[in-house]
């Protein structure tokens, strides 16, 4: 029988705001067993950008990371997000050590090519995730929080979507463990209205996500991590919870998506 094996994936809204970001971190500490967590930053990063006059362009939910924003987001992403992260871990007793996949190889991506006319930059789409290497941290009482940075193999790093990191870091793991992947971010689940909390969607399979993105219920950031979600259950990862993060570990909480 597999090791059960917790993966939180937090987002940027989350990290931007000291209060909630205090309160999953303290839940995370509460979970049983081992666990790992990979994070986002984006809001961070935009508003870093802000402030150095460089400009953010999104296109259905991905950011066109050019050679500036590049620079803004592993500053953002590895360096001040991953390490506040690290530390607040350290102070609520987590032996806590930082990652990007750069580091050791544990992520290994290439460029994203161009699509439908559109050039992401410096984005990276996964191409491997070292089980082995993230295991000897969790099976060593460390607890690894990735950053969504990747590299080429060239020397380029890359700007590669958190949702994406952990949905394929929770399949690579799924060989493994029994992996539950939950996405943990401000609202209560996948609302039905984004202005009403309790229009949570309970549950979302592949067939009534078509429904979903048709009707314009599900649109924007929400699209790519619904998909990543669909693919992590597809490979074996057992559950996705998709929830707000105060109530991660909470049974009955939030959006389970299903294949």
């Amino acid at each position: 029988m597999k090791e059960k094996l917790t993966i939180i994936k937090v987002g940027g809204a989350v990290v931007e705001d000291t209060s909630q970001l205090e309160d999953l971190l303290r839940q995370f500490a509460s979970i049983e067993g081992r666990k790992l967590l990979v994070h986002g930053g984006g809001r961070r990063a935009t508003a870093v950008a802000t402030a150095l006059g460089i400009e953010t362009k999104m296109i259905g939910g991905r950011r066109i990371t050019d050679r500036q924003m590049l620079d803004v987001v592993t500053m953002v992403y590895g360096g001040l997000v991953n390490k506040t992260i690290v530390a607040r871990m350290q102070a609520l007793g987590l032996d806590a050590i930082g990652l990007t996949g750069a580091d050791l190889n544990v992520i290994l991506s290439h460029k994203r090519l161009p699509k439908d006319g559109i050039d992401y930059g410096f984005v990276g789409d996964v191409e491997n995730v070292d089980a082995s290497k993230i295991s000897h941290f969790i099976e060593n009482n460390s607890v690894p929080v990735i950053a969504p940075l990747t590299h080429d193999r060239q020397g380029n790093l890359l700007n590669t979507n958190a949702d994406t990191m952990a949905s394929e870091t929770a399949k690579a793991m799924a060989t493994q463990y029994d992996v539950t992947l939950v996405f943990a971010f401000e609202k209560a689940g996948v609302l039905r209205n984004p202005d009403d909390e309790n229009s949570v969607i309970s549950e979302i399979t592949s067939d009534n996500f078509l429904q979903l993105k048709v009707d314009g219920i599900i649109t924007g950031g929400m699209l790519p991590k619904i998909e990543n979600a669909l693919s992590a259950v597809e490979a074996g990862v057992s559950r996705v919870i998709i929830t707000r993060a105060d109530a991660i570990g909470k049974e009955g909480q939030g959006t389970i998506v299903k294949s």
